[in-house]
């Protein structure tokens, strides 16, 4: 639309990363048809670079000062026009002058902290980028250049077994333990589902690991969930005092750490979900919520292919 009233970006921005290319890079979901590729930081690590900016067409440009900013922010779908600057530092690259000629710019954002992890979801982003301004009396060029952070947080001491019992009265009494409520990304879930009481005739039975996304406060508060992987663990009705074992391997699967309420802007968390259907094709379920986090050898070892294996 500016270049139809001869707005035209006058200037191309480059940004590159000090190290890029030996960077290890994270391939992200960036919307819903495409994903790309981001160099990898942490907490605390220093992220510098080079800017280049190329005058077009030899013309001379004139700016009222051109700054450099490192910007942590939370995107809500719903809410496009706010964008959430948790985190903004900003650098002043050159006063109010003239562009000539192609111009190089270093700049340096030492030891900065990353206190979330990045995370592209159904109706949330958040996001750490680069963003160069030019700022111009009509409209300012920007330039924004992501990257992905990591982050090794560990869960608060405690990482007690899950047992519960659920049922329906004189019909069906089941039992399902699973070993701990924290799991690491490349954690094994191990389980055991016993049988007190049948009295309907089971047809098959599920679990399946639940992604909850939660954005926005009331009144506008947004609940998306997604189905991360589903499995059938058993086909065939049970019989009182049967035990099924469970062990799911979760380093083939695309997982998140487990995010609370940050910022007071979006949560996801994870559920493991218990789904017994009967011949009727009447589901009855169970969810509890499991924490899921990183650790810093989860990003140096090599997936686990995806499986699930029932054992004697």
């Amino acid at each position: 639309m500016s270049s139809l009233f001869g707005l035209s970006t006058p200037v191309d921005i480059d940004i590159r990363f000090n190290g890029q290319e030996q960077r290890k890079q994270i391939e992200a979901k960036v919307d819903k048809d495409r994903r790309d590729k981001f160099p990898l930081y942490f907490d605390g690590e220093t992220v510098a670079g080079k800017i280049n900016i190329r005058v077009k067409d030899g013309k001379r440009v004139e700016h009222n000062g051109i700054k450099v900013e490192f910007v942590g922010s939370i995107e809500l779908f719903y809410d496009r026009g706010n964008h959430y600057e948790f985190r903004t530092i900003q650098q002043e690259l050159a006063v109010p002058g003239e562009l000539r000629n192609s111009t190089n710019f270093d700049f340096e954002f030492k030891n900065i902290e990353k206190q979330y992890e990045s995370y592209h979801g159904i109706n949330v982003k958040l996001r750490y980028f680069v963003r160069v301004t030019v700022l111009r009396r009509l409209a300012d060029v920007v330039k924004e250049q992501d990257i992905w952070v990591h982050s090794y947080v560990m869960p608060a001491d405690g990482n007690n077994s899950i047992k519960m019992e659920v049922g329906i009265e004189d019909c069906l009494h089941i039992e399902f333990e699973y070993n701990k409520s924290r799991y690491h990304l490349k954690d094994v879930i191990v389980g055991k589902i016993y049988f007190l009481l049948v009295r309907i005739k089971i047809k098959h039975m599920e679990l399946s690991i639940i992604r909850r996304e939660t954005t926005g406060a009331p009144p506008n508060q947004y609940n998306e969930s997604e189905t991360i992987t589903k499995f059938e663990i058993m086909d065939g009705a049970p019989v009182r005092g049967e035990t099924i074992p469970i062990r799911l391997f979760l380093g083939g699967f695309e997982l998140t750490p487990t995010f609370r309420d940050i910022n007071m802007k979006f949560s996801a968390r994870y559920y493991l979900n218990l789904v017994l259907v009967d011949e009727e094709n009447r589901r009855y379920f169970k969810q509890q919520e499991i924490t899921i986090f990183r650790r810093q050898v989860d990003d140096e070892v090599v997936d686990t292919p995806t499986q699930m294996l029932q054992e004697q």
